[in-house]
This record gives structure tokens, C-alpha cells and sequence, in this order.
């Protein structure tokens, strides 16, 4: 299959599936809202529907490794460097209940962006002071109500699939919250799909490792900032080298 057939099947299967799919989750919704208040298992629907995109692309082959790390029990907040729009796909093939942290134009393509916001996810709107605010409160929430929080620390895709500087803000969550940090490295997914433009070229072997996890005992007293630093090197350290 050449690479616009590809890309064409997929992109028109992505539609489809979505279309397909979304009523299928506002059922689900519908159903478990009187007794799952996390909404775990609308989120665990939402992890099937995004796996099936890397599932089924033959162009994309992921694999976890250290998936025995993440304690469903503890509610932590997951940070991952970010290469790829396909990084979001990719991490939900953890299969573990998280709350997504995303910026406010994630939510607003019909169907995706929909059950983004049925699942509680958190939006966020760059340079609004009182947005982030008001995302560090829900994320608070969702920490204390037993949920995880989904985090990229770089605020944006890496242009050059170069490790980013960290921004604080996943990590005074964490400080104030008292909950672990769960650091997450993704390699392989820089060229897998492109920023812009709609064409899938080559195949790409996509890599998740979960690293140990970073208790709240651990932080000692650094800064927010501190904070991100020290986990930032912690997530370069497992990158190639051309990456970091």
C-alpha cells in the first residue's frame, strides 16, 4: 500500500470510527454517571477507541514497557516528554485512569473533542493566567478524588524531537497535591505523524517505558522549578542522545 492510500484509509477510518464510536460513549456515559463518578469506565472505552488508530496502522508499531510500575491504586501525576500529535494515541495504550491535561482546542473537533469533554479531561488555555488556574484547581480535584492527571511538561510538542526545557506546573500539582510523580518516555513517534500535512510516510516503531515512580518523600525541598528540572534530566537520561 503506498503511503497516500495509507494515510487516506486512515484518516477516512479516523472519521468513520468517530462518528461510529461517539455515540457509543455518550452511552456509556450516560449509563455509569450514577455510580462512577471518576467516570473510569468511559476512560477505559476512550483507551480502546484511541488504541484502535495505533492498533490497526500497520506504519505504527507500539510497545510498553514497565507497565507493572503504575499502581492503579495511587493517584499520581503522569509526565512525559512529547514528540507527536500520535503521543496522545500512544499514551492511552497504558490502559490506566488518568485525567488528560490539554489545551482547550483538543475539545472542541465534534466527536474526539466531545468525549474529551465527557470524560472530565482538564482544558487549559496558553497564556491565560486565570485558565491555569483554574486547570490547577481541577487537577487538585481529580487528585483527591482518586484520579491520575496526564501531563506533557514541555506545553508542546518538540519541533526538533529534542528534550524541551520543563514548565513548573505539572510539578507544583504534584508538591501541593502530595501525591507521587510517574515520569513516562516516549521514543520513535517524532516522524510518525506529521504536524502538518495529512500523509503517512514509512514505519515507525514507537517505544513507552515507564519509569519509577517519584514519591512526594523525594521532592524534598525544591522549588516547583527544581522540581522539573531534576525530572526533566531524570527523562533525558533514557532518551537517545540526539534527542536530549
Amino acid at each position: 500500500m503506498t503511503a497516500f492510500a495509507l494515510s487516506l484509509a486512515f484518516w477516512i477510518f479516523l472519521w468513520a470510527s468517530s462518528v461510529a464510536l461517539f455515540p457509543v460513549a455518550l452511552a456509556v456515559w450516560a449509563l455509569t454517571a450514577p455510580f462512577d463518578r471518576r467516570k473510569v469506565i468511559l476512560h477505559r472505552f476512550t483507551c480502546f477507541w484511541a488504541s484502535l488508530y495505533t492498533w490497526l496502522n500497520p506504519a505504527w508499531r507500539v510497545t510498553i514497557e514497565g507497565r507493572s510500575k503504575i499502581d492503579p491504586r495511587q493517584p499520581v501525576v503522569f509526565v512525559s516528554n512529547h514528540l507527536s500529535s500520535l503521543d496522545i494515541l500512544v499514551l492511552f495504550r497504558l490502559f490506566t485512569h488518568f485525567k488528560w491535561v490539554s489545551k482547550i482546542e483538543n475539545f472542541r473537533p465534534p466527536f474526539i473533542g466531545w468525549n474529551m469533554s465527557l470524560n472530565g479531561y482538564i482544558p487549559v488555555v496558553r497564556g491565560d493566567k486565570q485558565s491555569v488556574v483554574r486547570m490547577m484547581g481541577r487537577c487538585r480535584q481529580a487528585l483527591e478524588g482518586g484520579s491520575s492527571i496526564m501531563m506533557f511538561p514541555e506545553g508542546t510538542r518538540s519541533p526538533t524531537g529534542r528534550l524541551r526545557d520543563f514548565r513548573s506546573g505539572a510539578f507544583a500539582i504534584a508538591q501541593d497535591a502530595g501525591v507521587p510523580l510517574q515520569p513516562l518516555v516516549i521514543t520513535g513517534s517524532s516522524d510518525a505523524l506529521p504536524k502538518s500535512g495529512l500523509v503517512i510516510s514509512g514505519k515507525h516503531r514507537i517505544h513507552v517505558r515507564v519509569l519509577d515512580v517519584v514519591p512526594p518523600e523525594a521532592f524534598g525541598d525544591r522549588s516547583s522549578e527544581e522540581l522539573a528540572a531534576w525530572v526533566r534530566e531524570r527523562i533525558a537520561a533514557e532518551l537517545p542522545t540526539e534527542t536530549t
